[in-house]
């Protein structure tokens, strides 16, 4: 399956607004908390400027753009974890994706209940933090409660697994993401199997009303701060004013974005941000008169960027042609790049750089 990033946070956050936002899904957008019950799945480009420069050199008149896909969570409410309001459906579904987009609300409308009355955004994180953190908890007992017994009769696997869980049960207990412990690769893959919800890496979305643009006001400053403190990422804008500007024409935008001050596209930055935090990087490819951007987990080998196009190819790799994306850029085509010896050839074990241009050879 491919990494999934889910949208969560409170009721009325903006979570549905920001969903359709990214991907054009048209879910359910109401002011009153709850109407997202099961999760909205849905598919948002990736913006990469290589993309069309890599496209223009190799003469490619087609482009095709790195996916993320993405899942709108239905918000929770204090007590999720022992099933109050959705909480049980909740976790459940945030067990299922790999990093979480934590929508944060900072913008006040008498048309968009809040479920706590008033704006207070770190109040708002430490709520959804804390039921995150009492879930992981409860998983945590019940792993020990299962091990227990054969930890304590001389099993030394389980005992050194017992040993982890009430190191991670006292930081829990601290209130302390699993995520900003410090965890051996053996520690880590212990406990990738209670699928920890406080593991999972986290960028903030602070969603702003329109007049706050361009201000770095309390609200914001609030949620900046428990970012930094946290080592999150941190993206702020308009959901709504976003989701508007996701209706114009191309040549539309670039006048919206004038009339509000903005230089750029919130949206844009989060996309980014998420595919980041999943710890993906891009590949291109020029075949066939189409240029597209790959997204592969950073680390993966040649052979396995070859499965990301055909199943065939990784069974049948025989070697990869490799030249970085701004050396593609002076010479224009593999073959140029070739008779420049700027072309590297890789075999199976390569690890895959961002930005590689790569053509496959295979059998």
């Amino acid at each position: 399956m491919a990494l999934q990033v889910g949208i969560i946070g409170l009721p009325n956050s903006g979570k549905s607004t920001i969903f359709n936002a990214l991907t054009r899904a048209g879910a359910q957008v109401a002011g009153y908390p709850f109407s997202t019950v099961d999760p909205n799945y849905g598919v948002a480009v990736v913006p990469d400027g290589r993309l069309a420069k890599v496209a223009s050199a190799a003469g490619c008149p087609k482009t095709i753009p790195a996916e993320l896909r993405v899942v709108d969570i239905a918000g929770l409410v204090e007590g999720a974890h022992r099933g109050e309001g959705l909480g049980n459906q909740f976790l459940a579904h945030i067990r299922e994706v790999d990093a979480l987009a934590h929508a944060v609300r900072c913008f006040a409308s008498p048309d968009v209940a809040h479920v706590r009355a008033e704006i207070e955004p770190e109040r708002d994180i430490a709520i959804v933090n804390t039921e995150l953190i009492l879930a992981d908890l409860a998983a945590v007992e019940r792993r020990k409660s299962r091990i227990a017994k054969a930890a304590m009769s001389g099993d030394r696997d389980k005992a050194r697994e017992l040993e982890l869980l009430e190191r991670v049960e006292g930081e829990l207990d601290r209130e302390l993401p699993v995520r900003l412990l410090e965890l051996s690769p053996q520690e880590e893959e212990i406990l990738a199997g209670l699928f920890l919800l406080t593991a999972k890496p986290v960028i903030y979305v602070a969603n702003l009303g329109e007049e706050q643009l361009g201000e770095d006001g309390p609200l914001l400053q609030a949620v900046r701060e428990v970012a930094a403190a946290e080592g999150a990422g941190l993206v702020a804008f308009s959901a709504k004013l976003e989701a508007e500007i996701e209706e114009l024409e191309p040549d539309e935008v670039r006048e919206f974005l004038e009339a509000y001050g903005i230089d750029s596209l919130g949206l844009d930055e989060f996309a980014s941000g998420c595919y980041s935090l999943l710890g993906l990087i891009t590949f291109f490819t020029t075949e066939s008169g189409e240029c597209r951007a790959w997204p592969l987990s950073e680390g993966s080998s040649a052979v396995q960027a070859a499965g990301k196009i055909h199943t065939d190819m990784e069974h049948g790799f025989i070697r990869a042609e490799v030249v970085g994306w701004e050396e593609f850029l002076e010479h224009c085509s593999f073959h140029a790049a070739r008779d420049k010896g700027a072309v590297r050839v890789e075999g199976r074990d390569y690890i895959v750089r961002d930005g590689d241009v790569i053509l496959f050879r295979f059998s």
